[in-house]
């Protein structure tokens, strides 16, 4: 975080209830974390601005959606650029990670059935070897973080 923002118990606060739904008005915001509707909106500008909240956004239930099955596909070695722009053309593509280790990327699709499951993988077999996983049940999605603590005096 910025040495330029100070973070309180106050902002940790704002943050949480954020987290937990982005759609609290700022009024709603002040009375949960016991401020005032001028300091609470001032508090979530200084943190938008400082770059500690990046966004608002909607969590939606994929199979709501008729995407009944979520995979991971861990990509081997490819070309950086390559990978990228195929990420960027797949919609199934859900959130890509670039990563240490054997793999290269780990991404997270949705697709609607295994035949769209097997059509999204091939592309990424023209690439490089993959390996694929079905979730069979998100246990935690979007876990809210709280600031974190450096290493404690005397630990």
């Amino acid at each position: 975080m910025p040495d330029t923002l100070s973070f309180d118990g106050y902002d940790a606060r704002i943050l949480a209830e954020l987290q937990a739904d982005a759609r609290l008005s700022m009024t709603e915001l002040g009375r949960r974390v016991h401020l005032s509707q001028p300091a609470v909106t001032e508090r979530v500008r200084k943190l938008e601005a400082a770059g500690v909240i990046t966004g608002y956004r909607a969590t939606v239930n994929p199979q709501a959606l008729g995407y009944g099955i979520r995979a991971i596909i861990r990509v081997g070695r490819a070309e950086y650029g390559r990978i990228v722009r195929l990420v960027g053309d797949t919609p199934e593509v859900v959130t890509a990670y670039n990563v240490t280790g054997e793999d290269s990327w780990v991404l997270e699709i949705a697709v609607v059935d295994v035949a769209h499951l097997d059509a999204v993988v091939s592309r990424f077999c023209e690439l490089s070897e993959t390996s694929t996983s079905i979730i069979l049940k998100v246990t935690r999605d979007h876990q809210p973080l709280a600031p974190a603590r450096g290493p404690q005096p005397g630990a």
